[in-house]
Formats: C-alpha cells, structure tokens, sequence
C-alpha cells in the first residue's frame, strides 16, 4: 500500500499546459505550449531575451491571463481565473525575483513578517517559528536582524528565497534568481535552491547562466521562435 501511495505522490503534476498560447496584451508570444512539471522536479527555463520567459512566468502567477488552451498549476485553472481566485493560487507559489524585492525600510524578519501577516497568519509565536525555519534552510538565521542594504547580493538573494518557503509553497517559480550575482555567489545561490529541491520542493527556474546548466544538469525547457519546447541533454551541452 505504502509503495502505491508513494507513486502516485511522486508522480503527482504540479504545472500542465495543453495548446497553450501565451500573450502580453495583444501581442501572441508563445504559441501551442504543451509541457508537465511533476512534483520534486528540478526544472531550468532558458532562452534568449525576449523570447517570452518572462511572460510565461508572469502567466503561471496570473500577473497575465491564460487567454487560449489548458492551463493547471498547483489545482488552479489558469484561464478564466477569477480575480478573487489570485491570493489563493498566489499562495500555493512562492516566487524570488531577481531584484530580490525586499522591503529596505525593515530588517530581514520584519520583512517575512510582513508576508505572514499579509497572507493570513495571526500567530505571533508560530511566525516567529516558521520564519526562524526558512531563514535557517538558507542559511541566514543568525542574520535576521540586518536591514536588506546591510547584506550582499548573494545574502539577500538567499533571503528572498526564504521568503519564497514562508507558506509551504507547492511550486517555486524563480525568475533569474542569479541574474544580478557574480558566479561564485551564482553558484552558492544555485547549491541552497538544490537543497530546498533535495527536500521535496518542485522548482522551476528562469535563467540565462548556462554554466550553471552544466554545472547543476536537470531538465530543461527551451523558448525560442514562439515556441516552448523541452531540450534534450545532448543539445544543452553544445
């Protein structure tokens, strides 16, 4: 029983499109998307800019709709997706940016305060807990009361990842996580994401840093000519 129970919650789909097509207002930017991410994957996103990583990402959180095809993530459909719907999903998601977006006028656990209180905890003992949890995961719990200016950019980047763990998220969309770091940072930034993805976590990472690629190989989705397509390893390596 234990075996069955076991694969079916590994095999579990987390993202799933079918014949999806991808917009920014009025302009189609990816076309006939058809991909699964199944929970505990490890998925790198590439391609040039400009072709349509961002606005992917932004369709998954429902920054823009899902005008045409299927679309599912963590048990939301993405098209016709109320707007009351969004916190919920939102919820689920736990997304880093690559400008970390933390709040420069508090300290680093007044920052994942603020997001705890703002997505419904009330439990002044049980914030401090979790936030003491995901700080350590990152390995920044002796550094909670340093303000986002005091810490380099690899620190707050780690930061923002922990913010992303703050409500248990079913699925990490990070977004260039490494786009403003230096490699050595980009590749202790990469070993913490691998950590949290070690642990059970389904991450899906928008990158341009292709030796990180090598460095980390996983699977990989591929935008290029409106198009969104899984590479094969021996392309990747090229």
């Amino acid at each position: 029983m234990l075996t069955i129970f076991l694969e079916i919650h590994m095999t579990e789909t987390i993202l799933e499109l079918n014949n999806a097509s991808i917009f920014q207002r009025e302009t189609l930017i990816l076309s006939d998307v058809n991909i699964e991410i199944k929970k505990g994957e490890f998925v790198y996103l590439i391609g040039k800019t400009g072709t349509g990583k961002s606005s992917f990402m932004k369709t998954l959180y429902a920054d823009l709709p899902l005008k045409s095809g299927f679309g599912q993530i963590v048990g939301f459909e993405l098209k016709d997706l109320k707007d009351k719907e969004i916190p919920f999903l939102r919820r689920k998601l736990g997304v880093v940016f690559q400008d970390f977006k933390l709040l420069n006028d508090r300290n680093i656990n007044e920052n994942l305060f603020f997001v705890l209180k703002a997505t419904g905890w009330k439990d002044k003992s049980k914030m401090q807990k979790k936030i003491d949890e995901v700080l350590d995961k990152v390995g920044m719990k002796t550094k909670s009361f340093k303000f986002p200016y005091q810490l380099s950019g690899g620190e707050q980047q780690r930061v923002a990842i922990a913010r992303a763990l703050l409500n248990d998220p079913e699925l990490i969309l990070a977004d260039e996580p490494t786009g403003n770091l230096d490699p050595q940072t980009s590749v202790e930034v990469m070993q913490v994401l691998q950590e949290i993805n070690a642990n059970g976590n389904t991450i899906l990472m928008a990158t341009h840093d292709y030796a990180l690629l090598l460095k980390f190989p996983s699977k990989t989705l591929k935008c290029d000519g409106q198009r969104l397509f899984e590479v094969v390893q021996k392309q990747q390596q090229q």
